[in-house]
């Protein structure tokens, strides 16, 4: 299944890709076409597939089966890393180790390394452009602060900067809001949906589980489950309590309010007068 709506540039294409790993299936014929300027949500139950899909949409990952074309480029005709850099990733689990500034962390984003390469110094363009980044994503006046200093909502957005620095037509963000409280992650929210003011043309596809962790700019969905397209399309279309219910194979109301989603699981039917009903009962078996 592949939806799309809009009349941008396509970014991103997954043609009936199959991924088969040591004989197991983990995607079967999963079709994607993402255009500039659309921001979708990646969404479905643990090991859905949705890490696999997003390898190949950060040009990680060779398909089994179908073609994946990114910006333009076919995977297996292009040179990797090349195309990696016009490709912004955010990942809260950035394995970096040293105690850098977050304007070096940010400046690492057009080196393409988790450290500040030996012998690399940016140029005075690009430290300002570090800076200006910093700055319009909440960061002002903490350019100097050291990454073991900062709190998770912090790093959230010096992350953000740092895929951005390198311009990319495709930011891909890996459950951003992972380790943070309800004010941190809608203050990362916020952030994320600046970007539809700041980068108009900027494609996004944003993994998740958590309904309310989707910001209000989405405007895409594919819903996964058992590595299978279970809906694809309109975020509004898509995000719905039948659909979600059937990814997550358990009864689950969504609503969404003031732009945001949110999900609840349907309570079980109450007691009879009789007495309790055995947990048996409740999960159908006699």
């Amino acid at each position: 299944m592949s939806v799309a709506t809009s009349t941008g540039t396509p970014v991103l294409v997954l043609d009936e890709v199959t991924f088969v790993r040591s004989g197991s299936t983990i995607l079967d014929r999963v079709s994607l076409t993402v255009r500039s300027g659309e921001h979708w949500a990646l969404l479905g139950p643990n090991g859905a597939g949705k890490s696999t899909i997003l390898g190949f949409c950060g040009a990680m990952t060779h398909p089994t089966s179908g073609t994946v074309e990114v910006l333009g480029a076919r995977l297996g005709r292009v040179e990797l890393q090349a195309l990696r850099r016009s490709i912004g990733h955010v990942n809260p689990r950035h394995p970096l180790q040293s105690p850098l500034s977050i304007r070096d962390v940010v400046l690492t984003g057009l080196t393409g390394t988790v450290e500040t390469p030996m012998r690399w110094e940016p140029d005075t363009a690009q430290t300002r452009r570090a800076d200006e980044l910093i700055d319009a994503l909440g960061l002002a006046g903490k350019a100097g602060s050291r990454w073991p200093t900062l709190s998770q909502g912090e790093r959230g957005r010096a992350l953000i900067a740092r895929a951005l620095i390198s311009d990319p037509r495709l930011l891909l963000l890996d459950e951003p809001s992972t380790g943070l409280d309800v004010a941190a992650r809608e203050q990362l929210l916020e952030t994320i949906d600046l970007l539809d003011q700041t980068h108009p043309g900027l494609a996004s596809i944003l993994v998740t589980h958590h309904l309310e962790e989707l910001p209000s700019t989405t405007t895409h969905a594919l819903l996964v489950a058992h590595g299978r397209v279970v809906a694809a399309g309109s975020a509004t279309d898509v995000i719905t309590t039948q659909n979600v219910t059937r990814a997550f194979e358990h009864p689950i109301d969504v609503e969404r309010r003031d732009g945001r989603w949110s999900a609840r699981a349907r309570r079980a039917a109450p007691a009879t007068p009789a007495g309790p009903r055995r947990i048996e009962e409740l999960h159908g078996v006699r």
